[in-house]
């Protein structure tokens, strides 16, 4: 060991592997370090920025380091700071960051406005997408749907992909190609340069191109540098570092393809890949040690993610003990699994170090409502509080504000759509103009407005609901919209006509009613939703060392936990249905899951109910002991039948029917010896033996008569 390494460890505690020490010393010519979940990434960036400053004499200000995030920056800074406290600072920035460093030298002396961030001159993105949408679809724009426009203008520019190709792409919604045209067009075209964030990459892009003079200085300004998370960048910004190294290409790339997540945000784990065809002099190393998890979550993960063929052949693997086996477990519904998730927690005394994940933030309002009213301190690592102002969660609480003052016409304008009325655009257009009265809405629509006889009848029928909706509870009340006045079938009408995801949707919906089961009034439950966007503000904004982390699986890359549970795993979540229509996708949301599995330290659970996802199969495949074999079930349970070709040993005290096999019961195993069943499910046993808990098919436990009861 060098005094460098041998010095640090005396002084910091830093003791590296082999490996590590390897990636550090190696400085350079370009590298690609690939590096595991758990594998110390980061100490052993900094180690390296440390041994180029101490060992190698490079000044500090010779060297970048670009990463993916803010907050990413933030860490390394404090890092090294932590470790190097006596050395200059280094320049850490994020790729975003330094493009706009580029461009702003690129247009020096050249009038130019920066539309997103902060508004100027009522020029911004939103905005302008808004208006756009508009103008091209004759109706508002949603949240989501804007969402998905600003990542659909994103990954274009990111994936650089030329104006005559556009008309080939996918569209998030009809139109949007279109939208996208006139946004760069109004741009291109307005009184000075408009410039938004992507703008900033595919300028200094084309900054480094063409001007060469700028190359060249910034070229000279750094002789090493360092990506993190590389396996999140997009093409555009693969090309801006491969012009800034391309003088010594002394470039350090990290990155792990097996945790590539944010394809759809134009992000190229194929780049990687690729590296040496872009690099042909590049050194590839494997920090595929973790020392994080487990060797029962180690081994598992490292199995599962194997089924993804576009990665680089990786073998993570742990010197840490075995620990407990992955808990898997499948509920009869959403309610059973936020019950069993409730459960576990109030068993604990400390949270700190405990996560549920998800995929979608659609998942966190329950799971926020239910610790909130239990007590239970948490933070939202991506509180969403757009579920709050959602079209459809705005559309219920209209439903609700007419049924409660029928006069109110204007409200009735807003939702009358949504109804099964079957409202022409004109209709609609007077019907927003009518204003209040003293008079039923019903009877001054019936009176002012032009209508066909199917649409009297109907409205006849819709008074007599919303003065039915006054006496009703809240959750009758949304089942009522939902069925009698036609709103899902509107939804199913609208998903389909603008490309909207109806699971989604409908989830939204499902949410409510959950929201709603315990109220008594419908006054009473929007007063409940007032409370709970309250609470997502807080969770967002408090963080102490004692509260348990809401997270989505995107956001909770980077992070780990001693206890993680995985939840909502579902087929149609994840994967969600577009992820099993193209195998790409399909390898992305294994990634995405993987990364849900490697946050866990000691301690991983994987909840479902309904329709299991294929990955908790697949890792029931992995975690399953060697000497029980998986036998299919028909979709209605059937009397367990040994197969015939298999002698099965006589066992005239063997468990023959499943009622016996219950919570707290003492069974022996023909192979595992005595235990104890410490939870079951319609399919499952988790019995607790002396050195070990496995979890059991019934059917086959059954068929092969390998329980018998052990009385005490």
């Amino acid at each position: 060991m060098s005094r460098f390494f041998e010095q640090k460890k005396q002084e910091l505690g830093v003791q590296l592997n082999k490996i590590q020490r390897k990636a550090v010393e190696r400085t350079e010519g370009p590298l690609l370090l690939l590096a595991c979940p758990g594998s110390g990434k980061t100490t052993t960036m900094i180690m390296r920025i440390g041994y180029l400053i101490e060992e190698k004499g490079v000044s500090p200000k010779r060297i970048k380091a670009i990463t993916f995030s803010k907050a990413s920056a933030r860490d390394m800074v404090e890092r090294y700071k932590r470790f190097f406290p006596l050395h200059e600072p280094v320049d850490f920035s994020t790729i975003h960051s330094l493009a706009f460093q580029i461009t702003r030298q690129y247009f020096e002396g050249s009038r130019y406005v920066m539309i997103e961030g902060s508004e100027t001159n009522g020029l911004h993105k939103k905005r302008l997408l808004r208006e756009m949408y508009q103008t091209e679809n004759e109706e508002p724009i949603t949240e989501d749907q804007l969402e998905e426009l600003m990542s659909f203008v994103s990954f274009v520019k990111n994936k650089m992909i030329p104006w005559e190709k556009w008309g080939k792409l996918k569209e998030p919604f009809p139109g949007a190609i279109e939208i996208l045209k006139t946004y760069e067009a109004f741009k291109e075209n307005y009184d000075y340069r408009l410039v938004d964030f992507d703008d900033m990459l595919t300028l200094a892009n084309e900054a480094l191109e063409k001007d060469t003079a700028l190359l060249a200085k910034y070229q000279q300004r750094w002789d090493y540098v360092m990506t993190d998370e590389s396996q999140d960048t997009s093409l555009i910004q693969h090309a801006i570092v491969e012009k800034l190294v391309a003088r010594h290409q002394n470039l350090c790339v990290v990155a792990d393809d097996d945790q590539s997540i944010y394809t759809w945000r134009a992000a190229e784990p194929t780049y990687l890949l690729k590296f040496k065809d872009v690099y042909p002099n590049a050194y590839v190393m494997k920090m595929e040690r973790n020392y994080r998890s487990t060797k029962s979550i180690v081994d598992t993960a490292n199995t599962f993610i194997k089924a993804n063929k576009k990665r680089h052949d990786k073998n993570m693997f742990t010197k840490q003990e075995k620990g407990n086996p992955i808990v898997i477990k499948k509920l009869a519904s959403e309610e059973a699994q936020l019950k069993y998730v409730m459960k576990e927690l109030k068993s604990l005394t400390e949270f700190g170090e405990v996560a549920i994940l998800y995929r979608n933030n659609s998942s966190s309002t329950l799971l926020m409502s239910e610790l909130e009213r239990l007590g239970i301190p948490f933070y939202m690592k991506d509180a969403d509080n757009r579920f709050f102002s959602h079209w459809i969660v705005e559309d219920m609480l209209n439903f609700m504000r007419f049924s409660l003052k029928p006069e109110r016409i204007d409200i009735y304008s807003k939702i009358a759509s949504k109804t099964n009325a079957y409202w022409s655009a004109s209709q609609l257009r007077f019907l927003s103009r009518m204003k209040p009265t003293k008079k039923n809405a019903f009877d001054e629509i019936n009176r002012s407005v032009t209508l066909k006889d199917y649409q009297i009848k109907i409205l006849t029928e819709q008074k007599k609901w919303f003065q039915a909706l006054q006496t009703m509870k809240p959750l009758t009340v949304l089942r009522t919209i939902r069925g009698e006045l036609g709103y899902d079938q509107m939804l199913s009408s609208r998903a389909e006509k603008f490309g909207m995801r109806l699971n989604y949707l409908q989830q939204i919906l499902v949410t409510l009613e959950h929201i709603a089961e315990p109220l008594t009034s419908m006054t009473e439950f929007a007063k409940r939703l007032k409370e709970l966007e309250k609470v997502t503000k807080q969770a967002k904004a408090e963080k102490t060392d004692e509260m348990l982390t809401l997270s989505t699986f995107h956001s909770a890359k980077g992070l780990e936990f001693e206890r993680v549970y995985m939840i909502d795993l579902v087929e149609g979540i994840i994967p969600a249905e577009e992820d099993s229509e193209n195998a790409d996708a399909l390898e992305e949301a294994r990634r995405l899951f993987y990364v849900g599995m490697t946050r866990a330290k000691k301690h991983l659970e994987m909840i479902s109910y309904d329709n299991e996802s294929r990955f908790v199969d697949e890792v029931r495949d992995i975690t399953m002991p060697a000497a029980v074999v998986r036998a299919p079930l028909s979709e209605k349970r059937r009397a367990a039948k040994a197969p015939a070709n298999i002698k099965v040993p006589d066992n005239p005290n063997a468990v023959k029917e499943e009622d016996v096999l219950l919570e707290g019961v003492k069974v022996r195993h023909r192979v595992f010896g005595v235990g104890e069943i410490v939870d079951r499910d319609a399919e499952r046993l988790s019995i607790q033996f002396a050195k070990e808990r496995k979890d059991l098919m019934i059917d086959i436990c059954l068929s092969y008569k390998l329980l018998e009861v052990v009385d005490g």
